[in-house]
C-alpha cells in the first residue's frame, strides 16, 4: 500500500474512532484528553495556515485566541446560544485580524513577528487590568455541565480547520502562499498579490484561532480572562506545528498528540524541571527531523528503497568477491 493511501486509511479510521469514542468510554478523563488534543490541533492548524503555508511568523496568535474565548464566554453566559456565541467570537477574532493585519503585514520578517507579539501583550495587559481575575459558571450552568458536547464541538472545529487547510493547500491560493513563503519578491514578479494573500490568510488564521478560543471558553468551569491571552498559546501552537510538520496538513494533529503526551509524562515524572527537559527535547527533535513527523513519514519509501539498494549492492559485491577468489 502506498504511503498516501495508508495515510488516508489511517485518517478515516482515526476520524471514525473519534466520532464513536464517547459511546465507548465510561470516564470523562478520556474525553478530556481527546478534547485537549482536538483543541490544540485546531489552534496549531490555525497558526499553520499563516505561519506554515505562508511563511509569516505570527507571535501574537494568542491575541485572537483570547478574543474568541472572551467574546464567546461573555455572550454565552448572558444567554446567547453557544453556537451563536461561538460564531460571534470567531467573527470578532477575524475582524481583529483585519484591523491588525492591514497595517501589520506591511512589515516583513522579524519586524512582523515582534509587532504581533507586542499587540498581543498589550491586549493581555489591558484585559488583566479591566476584567475580573476569574469568571466562574453560575449554579444552573454548572449543574448542566457535560463534557460530551464540548468534545464534539472540539472535534467539529478540528475537522473544519483541517479540511480547510487541505483545500487551501491544493488551491491556487495555497500555491500562491507557498510561492510567497519561498521568496516573496519572486512571487510578486510572477503575479501573486502578496499583500492580499497574506491579509486573507491572516484573517482566516485569526478567525480559526478565535473559534478555538471560543471552544476553550465554553469548556472551562472557571475562566481566567488574562490567561486566554497568555503567549503560551502562541508558542504551544508553534511548537506543535514544528514537531508535526510545519506547512503540512496533518502535522498539527501528529504534533498535538506527541506534545500533550510528552508534556504530561514529563510533568508527572520531573515536576518543575519538565519545562527545561521538554525544551531540550524539542530542540533535539527539530534538529533531527527538520520537516517534522509528517515529512519523516513521507520519507520512509525513499529510505526503504535506499536500504534495499544498499543491501543489494552489498550482496552483489560479496558475490563478485567470491567469484574472484581462487
Amino acid at each position: 500500500m502506498r504511503i498516501g493511501a495508508a495515510v488516508r486509511v489511517m485518517a478515516l479510521a482515526g476520524a471514525a474512532a473519534l466520532v464513536v469514542m464517547p459511546a465507548f468510554t465510561a470516564t470523562s478523563v478520556v474525553l478530556n484528553w481527546g478534547f485537549l488534543i482536538l483543541l490544540y490541533t485546531a489552534l496549531a492548524q490555525s497558526w499553520n495556515l499563516l505561519g506554515g503555508f505562508g511563511g509569516q511568523v505570527n507571535l501574537g496568535h494568542a491575541a485572537f485566541f483570547g478574543l474568541g474565548a472572551l467574546t464567546t464566554r461573555i455572550l454565552w453566559l448572558h444567554g446567547m446560544a453557544v453556537s451563536a456565541a461561538l460564531l460571534a467570537g470567531t467573527a470578532a477574532a477575524a475582524a481583529a485580524g483585519l484591523v491588525i493585519g492591514a497595517p501589520g503585514l506591511r512589515l516583513r520578517g522579524p519586524y512582523f513577528a515582534v509587532g504581533t507579539l507586542a499587540v498581543a501583550e498589550i491586549l493581555r495587559i489591558t484585559v488583566g487590568n479591566i476584567l475580573p481575575e476569574v469568571s466562574s459558571l453560575p449554579a444552573a450552568r454548572l449543574a448542566a455541565y457535560a463534557i460530551t458536547p464540548r468534545y464534539y464541538l472540539a472535534l467539529g472545529l478540528a475537522a473544519c480547520v483541517t479540511i480547510t487547510a487541505r483545500m487551501l493547500a491544493h488551491s491556487r491560493f495555497g500555491y500562491g502562499l507557498a510561492a510567497m513563503r519561498e521568496d516573496e519578491e519572486v512571487a510578486e514578479a510572477i503575479g501573486v498579490s502578496t499583500f492580499r494573500y497574506k491579509l486573507l490568510a491572516f484573517i482566516i488564521s485569526s478567525g480559526f484561532a478565535g473559534a478555538a478560543g471560543g471552544v476553550f471558553g465554553y469548556y472551562h468551569l472557571s475562566f481566567y480572562p488574562q490567561f486566554a491571552f497568555n503567549p503560551v498559546w502562541t508558542f504551544d501552537a508553534l511548537l506543535i506545528t514544528f514537531l508535526g510538520g510545519v506547512g503540512t496538513v496533518w502535522g498539527p494533529l501528529a504534533g498535538a498528540v506527541f506534545f500533550l503526551l510528552l508534556r504530561e509524562v514529563l510533568a508527572l515524572r520531573l515536576g518543575e524541571l519538565h519545562l527545561l527537559i521538554f525544551g531540550v527535547l524539542f530542540i533535539l527533535i527539530v534538529a533531527a527531523l527538520p520537516g517534522g513527523f509528517v515529512e519523516a513519514w513521507r520519507s520512509l519509501p525513499v529510505m526503504r528503497r535506499e536500504l534495499v539498494a544498499e543491501a543489494s549492492n552489498s550482496v552483489a559485491d560479496s558475490v563478485r568477491r567470491r567469484r574472484r577468489s581462487p
